[in-house]
């Protein structure tokens, strides 16, 4: 007779598969919830925002993660100068606490670099845990003489080359360069109360 063996079966609960697709713009309000849950109310005063405010992200670097309808997980790359060195600084990246354990983090990340080397972006920076982000490839190597707009920690300054030699003799502030936000238009009726009527 023949013994039967025993195997192990993970159950998710609810498992689905999740999507990582382009950020739609219905995806503004699930993903600034999820930015505040992650970050909290404070995470318009950090270093790195300064660098996202009144910016566009660059072009098909915002992404979103969908599981079952529902945004768990966003990441966006912005248009930075590394001390004179066209750059992406990459962040937030956030995914929803129940989502954690499904991989959305790393799939998100690995959609993003490969979207920007794809679209021929040489490097990207970001501030972040060394030890996380170190299994994508980002060190503190070659980010050790940049700085960044108010206070930060210099071991959480890192950055990867996706083409070598990218960030050679980086050295300054980081900057942004990417594209404004377009201003919003002003309704009708404001645009009616601006306009001089004669006398």
């Amino acid at each position: 007779m023949t013994a039967l063996r025993k195997t192990t079966t993970a159950l998710i609960s609810d498992a689905a598969p999740f999507a990582i697709r382009a950020e739609r713009a219905s995806d503004v309000a699930a993903r600034e919830a999820l930015l505040d849950a992650c970050f909290g109310d404070n995470r318009h005063t950090r270093s790195c925002q300064r660098l996202r405010d009144g910016r566009a992200p660059a072009e098909g670097l915002a992404l979103s993660a969908v599981r079952q309808g529902r945004l768990v997980g966003t990441v966006r790359l912005w248009h930075v100068s590394a001390g004179g060195i066209p750059a992406l600084m990459l962040g937030p990246l956030a995914v929803e606490a129940s989502s954690r354990q499904l991989g959305v983090g790393a799939a998100l990340m690995d959609h993003a670099l490969a979207a920007a080397k794809a679209r021929g972006h040489r490097a990207v920076i970001l501030l972040g845990d060394a030890p996380y982000y170190a299994r994508f490839g980002f060190s503190a190597a070659k980010t050790g003489k940049l700085s960044l707009p108010g206070a930060f920690e210099r071991d959480r300054l890192l950055g990867r080359e996706l083409c070598e030699g990218a960030l050679d003799g980086a050295w300054g502030m980081i900057v942004p360069t990417g594209a404004p936000l377009p201003k919003p238009k002003a309704s009708r009726a404001r645009k009616a109360l601006l306009v001089p009527r004669a006398a």
